[in-house]
């Protein structure tokens, strides 16, 4: 999706899915969050999702902010967070990247050796120098501000931050446009970790299957497998849904948009079936068609259980187990 670079960075439609859903015609209900920003990097995490809830974004300057805060350490729970809801400072006052200390402390009359200096101690943990202090009160430097320095542990550069939010912007500006191509792009890239039977559930069973996996204490596997089926529960909800695997349509590896815009998987989503095996199911179809299940067994690398399991998922439709001629069929 990065590959194209021409995509527009200001488009009002594309910033609103950090603020709700509307722009991707469905409700928070359907989908179980309140923005439109799964999928997209650095802005679909549980962490990132309650920022942008509480902080309510509206131009790239507050998502480069929410990107610095969400990379800092000791910058957003228990510094920034409570300055916002509990002492009304906005956004763009908060420290949210490293620079932000010196370019504060510069619009305040500091001199250029401080400010600088402090932003290096800060970001590193280090604190305000005590011997600043007394330079930096002398400005007019409010006590929130030092405050705040003194509690960080770790801050992200601007930079970084801009170079994060343009990538989010761009897959941001794909999702709301070019959903199938998003999507099955998505998927791909998480391929391991996506299950055929995700694509079978109802929008009912998603919902119920993500609210129990939330209720529960996941692993890190298991946190994959949440984010992807969310994924999944928004796409359909959003009217697109998946396509059968299937033996002859489905690439190895990638999901593809199929001519009725729907989403196929790979060979590989089915349970068991890796890369090799689904690599010389692709390479014997192009040679002729299977002539039964035994003529699939011995052309690739499939075992009899990765059989049963193509079988189970409804990759094999008709195919004969065998190509032998039974008395009872003369």
């Amino acid at each position: 999706l990065n590959v194209r670079r021409d995509v527009p960075l200001d488009d009002p439609k594309v910033m609103s899915l950090f603020l709700n859903t509307e722009a991707l015609g469905v409700t928070p209900e359907e989908i179980g969050c309140k923005t439109g920003t799964y999928g997209i990097p650095e802005f679909g995490t549980g962490f990132t999702l309650g920022m942008l809830e509480e902080t309510k974004p509206k131009t790239f300057s507050d998502l480069v902010k929410i990107s610095g805060l969400s990379h800092g350490t000791d910058v957003w729970n228990g510094n920034a967070r409570d300055l916002i809801a509990k002492d009304g400072l906005t956004l763009s006052q908060c420290i949210c990247t490293r620079e932000d200390i010196m370019n504060n402390l510069l619009r305040e009359g500091v001199t250029n050796f401080t400010a600088f200096d402090t932003m290096e101690k800060v970001r590193k943990g280090k604190g305000i120098p005590e011997d600043y202090l007394e330079e930096i009160r002398a400005h007019g430097v409010p006590e929130w501000f030092i405050e705040s320095c003194n509690k960080i542990k770790y801050m992200f550069p601007k930079a970084h931050a801009a170079a994060y939010v343009t990538t989010a912007l761009r897959n941001a500006w794909f999702k709301l446009y070019y959903p199938h191509e998003f999507y099955a792009a998505y998927f791909t890239v998480r391929s391991d970790d996506f299950e055929v039977g995700f694509a079978r559930m109802s929008r009912q069973q998603l919902k119920n299957t993500i609210a129990e996996y939330r209720e529960r204490k996941p692993d890190p596997r298991d946190k994959r497998i949440q984010v992807i089926m969310e994924m999944a529960l928004e796409m359909k909800a959003r009217g697109i849904e998946f396509a059968d695997v299937d033996i002859y349509d489905s690439e190895a590896l990638e999901f593809t948009v199929t001519e009725d815009r729907r989403i196929r998987p790979p060979l590989n989503a089915v349970p068991g079936l890796g890369e090799t095996a689904a690599e010389s199911i692709v390479a014997a179809r192009k040679q002729e068609k299977f002539k039964s299940q035994d003529d699939l067994l011995s052309r690739t690398k499939l075992s009899s259980t990765l059989l049963q399991a193509l079988e189970t998922c409804g990759c094999l439709k008709n195919m004969p187990r065998s190509q032998q001629i039974s008395l009872f069929d003369l």
